[in-house]
């Protein structure tokens, strides 16, 4: 008789933690996070947080996975910055938030709101930036707690003179944003003021120079003034930190470094749509591609989609050819707006783009920008989205 044998139990080997994503949605009048599972097919709403706040950007520190920062404009308490710890449970408002110097009475600048926020890299653990309007340039060194002026450029009186005036400025006041942190070295830093130009430091901040070479600037004023340059958006790309890209008010740029001169990538846009627009997103693993938001550029300048039919445009290969992605957005009388910080992409294979428009709807493409369609409406007013890996 044929003995029986025994086969070996197999070991079970832990199933991989999926990852979902979740949605940080900033509003004029509150803010939201959106839960994505893993496929990034049903959403869990939360919020709204601080209702009846304007809320500039809400961001996830990616070095911990659960420690968010709000750019807050309060009624009560006016401009300041909310922390959470535990992904939005509980909120407590930072010790000191961003303050210009004192200065002598009548020559001094308030703070009117913080507007753009950045994690330093994995080194700097604890180190935050934050960009506000009126121009200028913060740093906390404990998470978020309290914030000091960082740098010269709020003070230097060439940077100064270049800011402008308020009325100089974007229609909801002047900013610094784009505080980009080189991943490579922390002391290497790129900013963007709207008016103002792009600005460069190699020394963490002590010095910094323009980086204006290539940049166009609206027809009859003088393309060397910093002060009449706005760009509205600049991006790293995370797999090659020496490109840039940049939306500006005059067109779509790139940037190879060591070179100093942007080159309009976006003169390859079809010539009925234009490169006129707010924000910019690169993809997390292909420095060549990159979508846009285009905006009626016309004379008047309207800033919603051209002739009322939204799409988004990408390139897969530098800015040499362009393609437009309108699968399921509406296709006539869709008047939309999407701000500079209102585009964002996530991390997944296929990466997932995101959007937010000024009138409260949020939408998305699993398939990087092949098809969309809408997660949430009836939101206020949307100011920025981001994009965050969570495990599910």
């Amino acid at each position: 008789m044929a003995r029986k044998v025994k086969k070996a139990a197999r070991t079970k080997r832990p199933a991989a933690r999926r990852q979902g994503v979740v949605l940080l949605v900033a509003t004029r009048k509150g803010a939201w996070l959106y839960h994505g599972d893993s496929a990034r097919s049903t959403w869990r709403a939360d919020g709204p947080h601080f209702l009846g706040h304007v809320i500039s950007q809400l961001v996830l520190d990616p070095r911990d996975g659960r420690t968010l920062l709000a750019a807050a404009k309060t009624g009560h308490l006016g401009p300041t910055i909310f922390r959470s710890t535990d992904m939005g449970r509980t909120w407590k408002e930072a010790a000191r938030p961003p303050a210009f110097a004192k200065a002598a009475e009548g020559k001094g600048r308030a703070v009117d709101h913080a507007f753009w926020l950045t994690p330093a890299p994995a080194s700097e653990p604890d180190v935050w930036y934050a960009g506000t309007s009126p121009q200028g340039l913060f740093r906390s060194e404990d998470g978020g707690i309290t914030w000091e002026p960082f740098s010269s450029i709020n003070d230097d009186p060439q940077y100064r003179q270049w800011m402008g005036t308020v009325q100089d400025g974007t229609p909801d006041g002047p900013k610094l944003h784009s505080i980009i942190v080189d991943p490579r070295d922390s002391k290497h830093l790129y900013v963007g003021m709207s008016g103002g130009g792009v600005h460069e430091s190699i020394d963490g901040g002590q010095t910094w120079r323009t980086l204006l070479n290539g940049l166009e600037v609206v027809a009859g004023l003088d393309a060397a003034t910093p002060t009449f340059h706005d760009p509205h958006c600049m991006r790293l790309c995370p797999s090659n930190p020496d490109r840039l890209y940049q939306q500006n008010h005059c067109g779509i740029y790139r940037l190879d470094r060591p070179s100093d001169t942007w080159v309009r990538i976006g003169k390859n846009m079809p010539q009925r749509t234009g490169d006129i627009g707010f924000p910019m997103v690169v993809h997390p693993r292909d420095a060549d591609t990159a979508w846009v938001f285009p905006m009626d550029g016309n004379t008047v300048w309207p800033r919603t989609s051209p002739e009322g039919k939204p799409a988004v445009y990408s390139t897969r290969n530098g800015g040499k050819t362009w393609q437009r992605h309108d699968a399921g957005l509406p296709t006539k009388q869709a008047w939309w707006t999407v701000k500079r910080q209102s585009m964002t992409a996530d991390a997944s294979d296929p990466i997932g783009l995101y959007f937010g428009t000024t009138s409260g709807e949020l939408w998305m493409s699993r398939d990087e920008g092949r098809r969309w369609n809408c997660i949430a409406s009836h939101l206020p007013e949307i100011y920025a989205v981001e994009a965050a890996s969570r495990s599910a």
